[in-house]
């Protein structure tokens, strides 16, 4: 055994050992309890980064030391390869994404084995790989003919030099985020996933205090994220007559205009009707009003979500036409307004400005009556001033009603108040909240309003109560061109007809290099060349849409467990396997990703595929990795970033950072920089590339080891906080594991035959006669072990490694020699050290386990036996008990485990302190505090 820690050549020796085992294979075994734990799929953007490190990290410590408990664990890896960045990357270095994809996961999987992760890359999948995405098209035929996937138009963000759609926040101020351009809202066909038809039970089973709720596993956080996307809503569906007609004569939408509203209650308080840009009774007002259709074409270039909309300003135009309100016969005028959404509900809303805070700024705005129709009942004062409540009329007071042109439940930019949290605003102040102004309606509390409203608007055939979701059907279709192909074709006759399933997978062409002008798919020759309508056998023409990447993130877990399976999508390693016992993975991914992953989960087990209902037990969202932030700006005004090594800090009294400086020259856009040139310093944030603060695992790695940098990031903060990254922590990690080494390298100098064969064979632990310190040495160690055990089953793994550097302390304090037993004692612990430390550094324990004999009894550490706390040890044949005289602290005395007060009492009068002090005169009083203290009153 070396004498030196050289980290760079044990874990050559660790990996090149583990390959040749194959040692991370795992196949179905019902002989074993299973575990699956799977950290999320990353994407292959090039490199690692400190977030991946520490993800992978728990996931690995969870998966070893289970499987040394027995369990048949399961830790697959994959790629979600497709997606824009590879196309962003292939236009800017003129290379197909597909060699920038595959290149970037062949070194992104090398940097994964170098941090000795313990995963079945038997499993390994590529999500741009036809034998996966093959699955992706098959399941979409299966929706197709079931009805969850189906065909409609849709509004989207269109560039029109790119020739492409954009996401909404590739639009920036109006204008595409490569080109400029000014961005144009297009009406395109494209495919639909019908998951609002699950909205109920998705709801249910995530639901915080529903008791059909099956997520106890998952972060309350999370949950309620997930909950309020899905933003179930109860109301009144209900219409606004009139007798507007279109040019063919007949009135618009049948003569209704339809809103929704959960505040049915303030119905008397409509003063006027917003609709979307695209409602048809704008779109109608607009052919003879030129200012107005300049005002459409206005609101089409904005936002096309609830949070942009929730903050832009709120612009309107009358578009001349009336409605009458359905109870009152009154004409209501209809405006379009820019934070309504045709994609939400009806595309309009009820206007009530005296009770919702966004109708309140438009009438203010544009001089719409204000009518208030919810207050106090009668005989109770209204005036300020002598401690009684006036009506809101401010915006901080105002109630936020949901309605179906825009759901309530906005992230951002206004306050929400659901129905309860509005009655108890007045319950605190006046014990009552009715309708007033209301004529029928007027003294009803809300509940019994509503009510009422629904009951009225019934009989006049206008309306009902209905539930509502904010969670809108997922639209899959992209015009991009790296991502999984729709399989269908069109033709002139049958129009868009499903590829046939022998024919699957279509093949995406890997040799595309995009050029900015649109879809390559569009003119690729090959991809069309021979299509037929599967119908008619008449030429035709392929789509040219890809799915949402979010579609291949949606399933992978499941191909996880039959990854080979030609022949089905999944089989029988997804009855095994499935649900997944720990899910890992970033707060990011909380809503969309894993709400897609739970509906495409419920789909395949409606299709029969799999057998569970959720695909999740538990969820774990790591932290993410911070570091110091450095800037400037240039002479031209633009923020350069540099990278903390270029940086040293300036420090007020207290040692507070004030400032910062280089420490090194540094070339900028304004030249050279020298050193001591004054920068900005911006606090910590994320790790990023674009700020120069990321720490590149590789140099970590190659300057320290992996053991290092997995002990770092999980022992500097519990795996859900946040960690603040420290250079001098890494260093300290490193001289923690080179003290491990040094004392195994001291150990193996020992003969320890016998003393060996006692730890492989715990029972003879029992026959050992342990001196006083050998028995405190183990007291200790177990203690801690009891510890970190309770630690590792609630995954607090910062704690776990504090736990082993406190078993190091105690090993490296004891003498074996001067003990009876001592060197059984100092064996049995050191191996309990590196096994409780091994799935946090596997290398180094690796190493040492082997090289000093405890493989030989106990087997490889991979699979050793967790070590169990024994009783006995955490047994006191003695205690310590703080000895007072006359209520002063005057040292402590020994005495037997099982003394009882009167022998505890003796030993205290008789201890040399009190002898001393008492001079010969009996105690007055002796008082035990069992456990704790003595004290003897002279």
């Amino acid at each position: 055994m070396q004498d030196k820690y050289q980290h760079q050549e044990i874990e050559r020796a660790a990996h090149a050992h583990w390959t040749a085992a194959d040692a991370y294979r795992v196949s179905e075994d019902s002989s074993k309890p299973k575990y699956y734990a799977c950290s999320m799929l990353p994407y292959p953007s090039g490199k690692l980064h400190m977030g991946h490190v520490r993800n992978y990290t728990i996931n690995d410590m969870l998966t070893r030391q289970l499987r040394m408990q027995g369990y048949n664990v399961l830790m697959p890896m994959g790629w979600d390869a497709f997606g824009l960045p590879a196309e962003n990357a292939a236009l800017k270095n003129k290379v197909p994404p597909a060699q920038w994809t595959y290149s970037n996961i062949a070194y992104m999987k090398q940097q994964m084995q170098a941090m000795g992760l313990a995963v079945d890359w038997s499993r390994e999948i590529a999500t741009c790989s036809p034998e996966y995405y093959k699955w992706n098209q098959w399941l979409f035929l299966k929706m197709l003919e079931k009805g969850i996937a189906y065909r409609k138009t849709q509004v989207v963000n269109w560039d029109p030099v790119d020739q492409t759609v954009l996401a909404n926040e590739q639009v920036i101020d109006g204008r595409g985020w490569r080109t400029g351009a000014p961005v144009e809202k297009r009406e395109i066909p494209g495919y639909y996933l019908n998951i609002t038809s699950y909205a109920e039970e998705l709801l249910q089973h995530v639901q915080l205090g529903n008791e059909a709720a099956t997520l106890d596993g998952w972060p309350d956080k999370v949950r309620l994220m997930q909950e309020n996307w899905i933003g179930k809503s109860s109301g009144v569906r209900f219409a606004f007559p009139h007798q507007i007609r279109g040019h063919d004569g007949n009135a618009i939408q049948d003569g209704h205009l339809y809103v929704f509203t959960t505040r049915a209650d303030t119905i008397m308080g409509v003063t006027f009707c917003a609709v979307a840009a695209e409602h048809p009774l704008a779109l109608h007002a607009a052919e003879t009003n030129p200012a107005l259709a300049a005002f459409l074409e206005e609101c089409r270039q904005g936002g096309t979500t609830e949070a942009e909309l929730a903050t832009q300003e709120k612009k309107g135009m009358p578009t001349g036409l009336l409605v009458t309100h359905p109870l009152t016969g009154e004409q209501v005028p209809v405006w379009v307004g820019n934070y309504v959404l045709m994609s939400y509900g009806d595309g309009a809303v009820m206007g009530v400005p005296a009770h919702d805070e966004r109708d309140f700024a438009f009438a203010l705005k544009y001089g719409i009556a204000i009518k208030q129709v919810v207050g106090v009942p009668e005989g109770v004062s209204q005036g300020a001033g002598d401690g009684a409540v006036r009506p809101p009329r401010d915006e901080s007071e105002l109630v936020t009603e949901e309605r179906g042109g825009l759901a309530a439940s906005a992230p951002s930019g206004f306050k929400v108040f659901d129905d309860t949290r509005w009655q108890d605003w007045y319950a605190d102040k006046t014990g009552a909240l009715v309708c007033v102004n209301s004529g029928a309606l007027d003294g009803l509390g809300y509940k019994a309003a509503v009510d009422k409203v629904a009951e009225l608007l019934g009989a006049k055939g206008l309306g009902e109560k209905k539930t509502t979701f904010r969670l809108r059907d997922w639209g899959i279709s992209r015009q991009r061109y790296w991502g999984t192909p729709i399989p269908i074709i069109h033709c002139a006759q049958h129009g868009s007809v499903p590829v046939p399933e022998k024919d699957l997978p279509v093949v995406l062409p890997e040799d595309c290099v995009p050029d900015g002008s649109g879809n390559p798919l569009v003119k690729h020759e090959g991809f069309h060349a021979g299509v037929t309508c599967p119908i008619c056998g008449a030429a035709a023409r392929r789509e040219t849409d890809t799915m949402d990447t979010f579609v291949d993130s949606s399933w992978y877990f499941l191909r996880y467990c039959d990854p080979k399976n030609a022949e089905a999508m999944v089989a029988e390693g997804a009855d095994y396997w499935m649900p997944m016992d720990q899910y890992i993975g970033g707060i990011e991914h909380a809503i969309l990703h894993l709400l897609y992953a739970r509906f495409w989960t419920k789909v395949m087990r409606d299709l029969g595929l799999v057998k569970v209902d959720e695909p999740f037990k538990k969820l774990l969202t790591q932290g993410m990795v911070l570091n110091h932030i450095y800037s400037r700006r240039t002479e031209k005004g633009a923020k350069e970033y540099f990278w903390p090594h270029d940086v040293e800090h300036l420090l007020d009294e207290g040692g507070k950072i004030v400032g910062a400086q280089l420490k090194n020259a540094v070339e900028s856009a304004d030249g050279l920089l020298p050193v001591g040139t004054a920068i900005d310093y911006e606090g910590v944030g994320t790790m990023s590339k674009s700020k120069n603060n990321g720490v590149d695992p590789q140099d970590l790695i190659e300057k320290y080891g992996a053991d290092t940098a997995r002990l770092y990031t999980m022992f500097t903060a519990p795996p859900e906080a946040t960690l603040e990254w420290n250079d001098a922590a890494v260093e300290g990690s490193y001289r923690f594991l080179r003290r491990v080494w040094n004392f195994g390298y001291k150990l193996s100098h020992t003969n320890w035959t016998q003393a060996i064969e006692s730890v492989a064979q715990a029972h003879k632990l029992n026959d050992v006669a342990f001196g006083k310190e050998a028995k405190a040495l183990r007291r200790e160690l177990h203690t801690v072990l009891k510890q970190v055990d309770y630690d590792y089953q609630r995954m607090q793994y910062n704690t776990v490694v504090s736990g082993t550097m406190k078993m190091l302390n105690a090993l490296e304090g004891f003498d074996a020699d001067a003990t009876a037993g001592g060197q059984v004692a100092l064996i049995e612990g050191f191996g309990i050290l590196l096994r409780c430390l091994y799935p946090a550094t596997p290398h180094i324990t690796h190493q040492l386990w082997s090289s000093l004999g405890y493989a030989g009894e106990l087997g490889e550490l991979l699979d050793a036996p967790w070590p169990k706390v024994d009783p006995a040890a955490l047994v006191q044949d003695e205690i310590e008990l703080m000895l007072q005289i006359n209520g002063k602290l005057r040292g402590s005395i020994l005495v037997p485990a099982s003394a009882d007060k009167a022998a505890i009492e003796a030993a205290a009068v008789a201890s040399e302190p009190v002898q001393k002090q008492a001079n010969g005169a009996t105690p007055k009083k002796v008082i035990v505090v069992p456990g704790r203290l003595v004290n003897v009153v002279l």
